[in-house]
C-alpha cells in the first residue's frame, strides 16, 4: 500500500491543504504514490512540538513514514518584550530542539528521509497591518533579521546531523517584491508562497528516492484491466 510522507510544523503546515497550499499540491504530484499526512498545529514552536512527538511517530511503528517534513521556526522567533512573546524559544534551544526532532525520527526509521524547513521571511510591514490594522504605530512582534537568524540555524543543524533542509528564508527572498507576492499576512503564506515551497520540496524528494514518476502506483492502471477477465490483474499485483 501506499507509502506515508508527514508534514509536521506549524500553522504554516496547518494550512498547507488550504486553497492553494503546498501540502494539496503536494498529494496531487503523489496522488496514487504516497498518502500526504498533515500534521501541522497553528502556534506551536519547537519547544511545544516535542511533546507530540511520540504520538505522531510512535516508535516501534511498523510502517514507519518513508519522510518527513519539520517545519518550526516562525514561532519560535517571536520576539520577547512584544506581543507574541510567550511562543518565544531562545535560538540555542531551538537548534537543541530541532536536534530532538531530528533524533527521534531517525530513532523511529533510519531510512527516513527528514527536510527541515526554515522560518520564511518576515514582511515587518505586513506583521503591524496584520496585527494591529488602522492602529499599526506599534512595534512588529517578529522582524525578517531574527527569522534570519533562526533560518541559518536551521540550515546549519540539517548540516550537523545529515538530513536534507530548504532554506525557504533566503529562497523567497531572491523575488522582488516577495512580500506581497509570497506573504498574506506577512507571515502566512499565499498561494504563490504555497507554490515555492512545494516545488523546493519535491526537488529534495526527487533527490532523494521519492520521485514521484519512478514510484509504482499502488493499484492496476485501468488500462491493464481486462474487461472478459478483470481479476487476473488484480491476482497479480494486489494479492
Amino acid at each position: 500500500m501506499r507509502p506515508e510522507i508527514v508534514l509536521f510544523g506549524d500553522s504554516i503546515t496547518e494550512q498547507s491543504f488550504s486553497y492553494g497550499g503546498w501540502g494539496a499540491s503536494l498529494t496531487d504530484t503523489y496522488s496514487r504514490k504516497a498518502d500526504i499526512v498533515v500534521r501541522g498545529v497553528s502556534g506551536y514552536n519547537t519547544r511545544w512540538a516535542l511533546f507530540l512527538l511520540h504520538h505522531i511517530f510512535p516508535l516501534g511503528s511498523t510502517t514507519p513514514p518513508v519522510a518527513a517534513t519539520v517545519f518550526f521556526g516562525a514561532n519560535d522567533a517571536a520576539l520577547l518584550g512584544r506581543t507574541s512573546e510567550s511562543q518565544h524559544v531562545p535560538i540555542e534551544e531551538y537548534k537543541e530542539n530541532l536536534r530532538k526532532i531530528i533524533r527521534h525520527l531517525k530513532e523511529c526509521s533510519p531510512t527516513m528521509l527528514i527536510v527541515l524547513i526554515t522560518p520564511p521571511p518576515i514582511d515587518e510591514e505586513g506583521r503591524l497591518e496584520s496585527v494591529y490594522g488602522e492602529k499599526a504605530t506599534k512595534l512588529p512582534e517578529r522582524t525578517n533579521e531574527a527569522a534570519g537568524s533562526y533560518a541559518k540555524e536551521c540550515v546549519e543543524v540539517a548540516k550537523e546531523l545529515g538530513v536534507s533542509s530548504v532554506n525557504l528564508w533566503s529562497k523567497m527572498q531572491e523575488t522582488h517584491g516577495w512580500q506581497k507576492k509570497f506573504l498574506s499576512d506577512g507571515l502566512h503564506l499565499t498561494p504563490d508562497g504555497n507554490k515555492v515551497v512545494h516545488e523546493e520540496v519535491v526537488k529534495v524528494l526527487n533527490g532523494a528516492w521519492l520521485s514521484a514518476p519512478d514510484m509504482p502506483s499502488d493499484f492496476p492502471h485501468h488500462s491493464e484491466i481486462d474487461p472478459q477477465n478483470p481479476e487476473k490483474v488484480f491476482k497479480q499485483r494486489c494479492l
